[in-house]
């Protein structure tokens, strides 16, 4: 016969690992059957790493987890921007892992961790290099650019694993209160803190998007990422709602009701073309994969003088 038909391959028997009757992995369904809907959240009960590790021993080194039963639809990275927040990482992983897994999500946890500029010192002078391997490190004390440091963790949990095609910011004290809120992708932004437990407290406003957001490889692309240039707590949010509207509207930008929002829209246009992870300027310091999470430790430069002194 013609040359490029074969003998069936021998490879068409059961290999060594695997028996006659077992069947491939079918694919994770889309509302996993082992979740259990609203869930009590407390902060009281004393929280330790170790208590952490125990109670997730198929959590791989780096914070890293696949179901092992279905072939998950996405694989996700999980990014906290952190500073002094080591008492709230604790209670965060205690409830995140166990949800996480019974969403039947592949997913890794990266925190990103800002250290304070060198100065002429050299921080490794008064930093305890030990310290800063065993635990998230307790420094940082420039402003803190959560937009700048999650540009950082995309970037990084994709030089780590460039499988991964869904990205969830999370801020480490905000934990979903009913499992049901799958953290995964959508066709459009997704912005899950709504029905967040933040230690005790509801969400602020509705165009509020710090808390919890996801986006694919490509929306995230597409908006440039976020923008760097917003230093110390809020303003970002303005910005970043406008970059998730543009990816959401385009179909309906000519019936756009407030005509200072198209404004504040078009004005973010600029704006993103120059400043996001096009114009991102980090310098990693290291990256340290823990039992439960892998920590990214970086200088992200500080405020131009004329906010510093705000």
């Amino acid at each position: 016969g013609p040359a490029g038909a074969e003998a069936p391959s021998p490879s068409a028997k059961p290999s060594a690992n695997q028996t006659a009757t077992e069947k491939p992995l079918q694919p994770c369904q889309e509302m996993p059957p082992g979740l259990v809907g609203r869930l009590l959240i407390e902060f009281s009960s004393p929280m330790s790493m170790e208590r952490v590790q125990r109670e997730n021993p198929d959590v791989r080194q780096g914070g890293k987890y696949t179901p092992p039963d279905c072939l998950p639809r996405q694989k996700v990275a999980i990014l906290i921007p952190f500073r002094h927040r080591e008492h709230h990482l604790k209670y965060w992983l205690h409830y995140l892992h166990p949800i996480l897994r019974r969403q039947k999500v592949a997913y890794g946890i990266y925190i990103i961790n800002q250290v304070r500029e060198a100065g002429a010192k050299g921080w490794w002078g008064w930093v305890d290099r030990g310290a800063l391997l065993s635990s998230a490190p307790q420094f940082g004390e420039d402003t803190f650019n959560r937009a700048k440091l999650l540009n950082v963790g995309f970037l990084e949990a994709l030089k780590d694993d460039e499988e991964y095609d869904c990205f969830i910011f999370s801020d480490v004290d905000l934990i979903p209160m009913d499992d049901r809120n799958l953290y995964r992708c959508y066709e459009q932004p997704r912005h899950f803190a709504v029905g967040m437990d933040k230690f005790g407290f509801r969400l602020p406003y509705a165009g509020y998007f710090g808390g919890v957001s996801g986006l694919s490889k490509s929306q995230f692309l597409k908006i440039n990422g976020f923008p760097n240039e917003y230093w110390g707590w809020g303003g970002e949010d303005d910005d970043i709602f406008n970059r998730y509207r543009m990816i959401k509207h385009e179909r309906d930008k000519h019936n756009e009701p407030n005509p200072q929002r198209f404004t504040k829209i078009q004005n973010t246009k600029m704006t993103m073309k120059r400043d996001g992870i096009s114009s991102l300027q980090y310098r990693l310091v290291e990256v340290s994969r823990q039992p439960m999470y892998t920590n990214i430790t970086v200088e992200i430069g500080r405020p131009p003088p004329r906010l510093a002194r705000g």
